[in-house]
């Protein structure tokens, strides 16, 4: 019986940081990443425009073997997912899953707040969308979301930036406008998977009573659990620890530029479309 790889998708680089989380917490299997850097970033897309585009993506995936896609991207989760599972795999791609960040998240966040504000920070496409404070309230009706688009951050960290005394202008601008919208936030959701490589700037412009709470090990622990409760999957998946990448844009950019996510180097291929 053939085995099949997890497929993981991000618009550019910000999914490896939920990638890494889940292959630590799921090494055996095999994982298929693909990042769609020729048309990234999708912050700034329209709702019809990133479902296009993560559709196209996620049929690749499908095409290449993968039963599972995580979307692991705040905009094509807040402004692809829903259309996709609903229209899509019904009709042509029945036993086929796709999953996003965003449900996972909205699932537990409640329980790092004790003021019951929350704080989150994303790209302006996640913000507009609504769709954190949306989710939230359906499992946490009773806290307040106060959101903050950072559409500077994203080019920073793709820039290599993020660490460099320029960073703090940026990083300290969007935080104290958040801040400004209550003064009881106790929590700050990091609503993109780039955001975390900006945690040590982030942590040096917020309160020490603000806790960071960042996604990849809440959508890894997530995907365990959705593992163990739909074995007819689970028992499709390879287990062979093999990891392969793939990028629309430049190799040898993705190639640089990845390592600084994941902390590894690796050696994508091209995606090819055909």
């Amino acid at each position: 019986m053939n085995k099949f790889p997890i497929g993981i998708f991000d618009s550019g680089f910000g999914g490896l940081t939920v990638f890494k989380s889940i292959a630590e917490k799921l090494p055996q299997y095999d994982y298929i990443y693909l990042g769609d850097n020729a048309r990234s970033p999708y912050g700034d897309h329209s709702f019809e425009t990133v479902y296009q585009y993560t559709l196209e993506c996620v049929e690749w995936l499908f095409a290449q073997g993968c039963p599972l896609i995580i979307l692991a991207c705040n905009t094509a989760s807040a402004k692809a997912l829903r259309s996709i599972q609903q229209l899509d795999l019904p009709i042509k791609y029945p036993n086929n899953r796709v999953l996003g960040v965003i449900r996972p998240t909205a699932e537990v966040i409640g329980n790092y707040s004790t003021t019951q504000n929350i704080g989150v920070l994303g790209t302006r496409g996640t913000v507009n969308s609504n769709s954190y404070a949306i989710e939230i309230e359906h499992f946490f009706p009773e806290i307040k979301v106060h959101q903050q688009a950072c559409p500077m951050w994203v080019p920073i960290i793709e820039n290599g930036e993020h660490l460099s005394a320029g960073a703090d202008f940026f990083v300290d601008e969007y935080i104290q406008q958040l801040l400004q919208k209550s003064n009881e936030i106790d929590c700050v959701l990091l609503a993109c998977t780039h955001y975390p490589l900006l945690v040590p700037k982030i942590e040096q412009h917020l309160p020490d009573n603000v806790k960071i709470v960042a996604q990849g090990d809440i959508v890894a622990n997530s995907l365990v659990d959705y593992l163990k409760r739909h074995t007819e999957l689970e028992t499709k998946l390879a287990k062979n620890a093999r990891r392969t990448f793939y990028t629309s844009g430049d190799v040898k950019v993705f190639d640089e530029r990845a390592s600084m996510f994941l902390g590894e180097k690796i050696a994508a291929q091209k995606m090819n479309k055909s």
